[in-house]
């Protein structure tokens, strides 16, 4: 795709390609847009070669690999995800899972309970790797009937699934905008700006001492960087499965976490031992031994215990933002 564009000035390629320059600016590359594009992947400075650690042929190549992944994304927009199935495969013990294949639609909430090691992240992994009979389960996840594809040349585009796990600490030294900037290039959607605002502004309400744009992401604290995670997957990532790993030790607004996910017609997975978490979803799926033991549908008097928690928990957060603010904590 690239060597039409290599010996023409560079202004040409971003007309037709704008995210290009955004790609070469990341990695250092001096622009100079009435220049070829040739000249300036192979006549940088011997150091911007090092840094990179990569010749002027592998960046090229890198680089047309990624216009090849984005015209693609761009042009063949994701499959919409109608259902997913969960077909049954081994417990530990190696004796197959009792229940009949699972279906779940967007918008639907399932939690998964159990005792810890139980097996309740393999579950999430069988889900996120698309299992097809090859892990340790045995297990087999359907995505509109069919098994996932493996095309990894496609794989940026047919990524449906977000993870959000129980660590989630930043290594890279990127202010809050800068990521954010970055990823919403992975995922291109109408008004991205307005949406970077929108995450920073909803991450903020979910986590108890608020950031700015300008703060870096590997100084966050773990509910912070969960918050902000939470809020980039709700309101800019396409993938429409999300995975989320033990929300209750984030430290963050659970309830409003998990409303703001579903609120964008996804299907959620989530681990849990909160019971107000696994009573607001549709479907819990008990892991024991390594095998789902039990599929629960919630009942109408599940539905009652959970208004009696969420009263409760109405009360705990209360009490959590005046123990935060320092005040005392005298009535109840």
């Amino acid at each position: 795709m690239i060597e039409k564009y290599l010996e023409k000035p560079v202004k040409l390629l971003f007309i037709e390609h704008p995210y290009a320059k955004d790609w070469l600016e990341q990695i250092g590359c001096v622009i100079d847009q009435d220049d070829t594009l040739s000249n300036m992947l192979f006549k940088q400075k011997e150091s911007f070669y090092a840094f990179q650690n990569m010749n002027a042929r592998m960046i090229t190549q890198q680089f047309d690999d990624y216009l090849i992944v984005m015209k693609d994304m761009l042009e063949k927009p994701l499959k919409e995800i109608e259902n997913i199935t969960l077909c049954p495969g081994y417990g530990k013990n190696r004796e197959p899972e009792k229940f009949k294949p699972l279906t779940f639609y967007p918008g639907d909430i399932i939690a998964v309970v159990g005792p810890t090691g139980s097996g309740k992240s393999r579950l999430l992994e069988d889900i996120e790797c698309g299992a097809n009979g090859n892990t340790p389960t045995g297990r087999r996840i359907l995505i509109n009937g069919e098994t996932t594809s493996k095309n990894k040349k496609g794989r940026a585009r047919k990524k449906i699934v977000a993870q959000l796990s129980q660590n989630m600490h930043f290594v890279i030294d990127l202010t809050v905008r800068d990521f954010l900037g970055m990823h919403s290039r992975c995922w291109p959607t109408p008004d991205a700006s307005g949406r970077i605002e929108r995450i920073i502004e909803l991450a903020n309400s979910l986590a108890g001492e608020k950031f700015e744009m300008e703060s870096n992401v590997a100084e966050l604290s773990g509910g912070q960087s969960r918050a902000l995670m939470i809020a980039d997957c709700a309101l800019l990532s396409s993938a429409p499965i999300v995975l989320i790993d033990e929300i209750e030790n984030a430290g963050i607004n659970r309830r409003k976490a998990l409303k703001l996910l579903t609120g964008e017609d996804k299907i959620i997975f989530l681990t849990t031992h909160d019971p107000l978490l696994a009573l607001l979803a549709h479907t819990r799926l008990v892991i024991k031994n390594g095998e789902i033991h039990r599929v629960i549908r919630r009942t109408k008097k599940e539905k009652e215990t959970l208004r009696k928690l969420e009263f409760t928990d109405d009360r705990m957060v209360k009490l959590r933002r005046t123990m935060r603010s320092g005040e005392m904590l005298e009535e109840y």
